[in-house]
């Protein structure tokens, strides 16, 4: 398969899968709703275990990802892991 003709699965703001053809900049795991970079040390343990891969999904962008209702990574996104920990303990809505 060529690069012109390969597609990838993203997950959207609706939460739902769709083909992009571009690959995308963020990835996270399904079951705990947690978002990060595509090189996350924390994500990059799991999947050597074994035990992530099933529930990995990618993201076109950061944004989808929040709207979404994936909250950042703490190992590789801690400033923005912080903010939104912050906007929890305040009631507020967190954007990035």
């Amino acid at each position: 398969m060529s690069d012109a003709t390969k597609t990838y699965t993203l997950l959207g703001a609706d939460g739902c899968l769709y083909r992009s053809a571009v690959k995308g900049l963020w990835g996270g795991h399904r079951s705990s709703k947690i978002y990060g970079r595509l090189d996350c040390p924390a994500a990059l343990r799991a999947i050597a275990r074994g035990c992530y891969v099933q529930h990995r999904v990618f993201f076109a962008d950061e944004a989808t990802a929040v709207a979404a209702g994936f909250r950042p990574c703490g190992a590789c996104c801690r400033d923005r892991y912080q903010k939104w920990k912050s906007a929890q303990e305040n009631g507020e809505r967190w954007k990035p």
